[in-house]
């Protein structure tokens, strides 16, 4: 009798340890893993500006006045080449003291109030003329002139159908090498790009340009292209 109790009690032991095989497992799919890029190019149709003007003065009220009424004079300019108010926005405000030296003995020298004015221009035509003269604006910084499209979603869309047949075409080519064919896709990813590969970008110091006369740089703001890109990974089924 204790024989058998020992037998059951080893059978269930087996049993317990015995991993369940569900009828839900599937094996993995046989999968090609390929990646497809993409790339439209397209002619800018708006410019965006981003400017900065500050000012420093050992008084605060004459400070934020310089500034002030230099940013009035920024925002006429846009009203002039007929600019939309809603496209024109202050996004950046500082005030802050600033000293010469580092130690006790720093001397003040007055308070430095900054605003930032970014703004769109949709008539590219007059990107060139409008540049010439912020920098003869007395600014302080041109932080950035951005090329970009207003029609981006439907240039984006483009690319990401251009990248899908990309890849489609490259795993029939390589199962194709090995005389196997693909099936249904099992995956897609798309790798979102940055925002900045959508614009062309042009930056400076505004100084360093009116020093050199704006003459010097009269014709010489090219529009070109812009590139719109795609890229996404599909995993096919392998037939």
């Amino acid at each position: 009798m204790m024989k058998l109790k020992s037998l059951l009690c080893a059978v269930a032991l087996l049993v317990a340890l015995t991993p369940s095989i569900s009828a839900d497992d599937k094996p993995e799919p046989r999968l090609i893993t390929v990646t497809g890029e993409a790339e439209v190019l397209v002619v800018p149709d708006e410019v965006v500006f981003d400017l900065t003007v500050q000012n420093v003065n050992r008084e605060l009220r004459a400070a934020k006045t310089q500034t002030d009424e230099q940013l009035k004079k920024l925002i006429e300019m846009t009203r002039r080449y007929r600019i939309d108010p809603k496209d024109v926005q202050t996004d950046y405000i500082k005030l802050e003291p600033r000293y010469r030296g580092n130690d006790e003995s720093r001397t003040f020298i007055g308070y430095a109030v900054r605003k930032d004015l970014t703004f769109t221009l949709r008539d590219v035509s007059r990107a060139e003329e409008l540049l010439s003269e912020v920098m003869e604006s007395g600014i302080s910084r041109i932080n950035s002139v951005s090329f970009r499209t207003s029609q981006m979603r439907k240039y984006r869309d483009q690319a990401r159908a251009l990248a899908i047949r990309a890849a489609q075409e490259k795993a029939v080519a390589l199962t194709n090498e090995i005389g196997q064919k693909i099936g249904k896709a099992y995956s897609i990813e798309e790798e979102v790009p940055d925002r900045s590969m959508y614009s062309q970008n042009y930056s400076s110091n505004a100084a360093g340009f009116v020093a050199g006369g704006a003459s010097d740089s009269e014709g010489t703001l090219a529009l070109g292209q812009i590139k719109v890109t795609a890229r996404v990974t599909v995993r096919f089924e392998l037939l």
